[in-house]
């Protein structure tokens, strides 16, 4: 796959930095919509930020659902799979490290975030989950013993439920993912606190498997 594909920008790192961080954004967004918000999370990390490649109502997305909560499971397959080739090819065409790639996605970016570590978990290093709830099971045990993910999601948020939450904490921790659950008392919308969490998180050594942070 060419990185002429799918519609992006990318911005190199600097200062050294190893870490490119991949920013999906939610429903309506578009490759500009979470740069501020990358850069916030990490200033010094390069950023490859997509253009989700299905419309909704004249709204970008990255793949199409049947209906709100309900996902087209093969598109979204067939788009996970997509992207993942996408990240590789820019790899190769900016010459940055795939295995320090880090997701950053926002509702429905946070989904297809989700997805990758699902079905290719060689794609990502860490992923930052805003808003996300669970893509689909899993038909088979996964293994992701390197993989740091952080799942911030608001407690009166009407779209994400709390045992979706829950629920996708499980899976990846059951695939060995080390997972920390910040819980933020707020509904969809995303909220300083997710920043202030996401940028610590980010900058911090995890050595546990789990930890969980309260509603703030």
């Amino acid at each position: 796959m060419s990185t002429r594909s799918i519609v992006h920008v990318y911005q190199p790192p600097t200062s050294g930095s190893e870490r490119t961080l991949l920013p999906l954004h939610g429903t309506g967004g578009d490759e500009r919509d979470l740069l501020p918000l990358a850069r916030r999370l990490d200033p010094r990390a390069g950023v490859l930020s997509p253009r989700g490649q299905v419309l909704e109502r004249g709204m970008p997305r990255f793949f199409r659902r049947l209906s709100e909560g309900v996902f087209d499971l093969d598109d979204l397959r067939q788009r996970t799979h997509a992207l993942a080739d996408f990240v590789a090819a820019a790899a190769a065409t900016y010459r940055f490290d795939p295995s320090h790639v880090t997701a950053v996605g926002f509702s429905n970016g946070a989904n297809i975030a989700s997805s990758m570590l699902l079905l290719r978990p060689e794609a990502l290093d860490a992923a930052v989950l805003l808003r996300g709830m669970v893509p689909f099971i899993p038909d088979q045990p996964l293994r992701l013993p390197q993989t740091r993910v952080l799942i911030s999601n608001g407690r009166h948020d009407p779209m994400v439920a709390a045992a979706q939450t829950e629920q996708l904490a499980a899976i990846l921790e059951s695939a060995g993912a080390s997972v920390t659950l910040a819980w933020q008392n707020a509904g969809h919308e995303l909220t300083e606190q997710d920043l202030v969490d996401a940028a610590a998180w980010l900058a911090a050594d995890h050595s546990s498997r789990r930890t969980t942070t309260p509603s703030v």
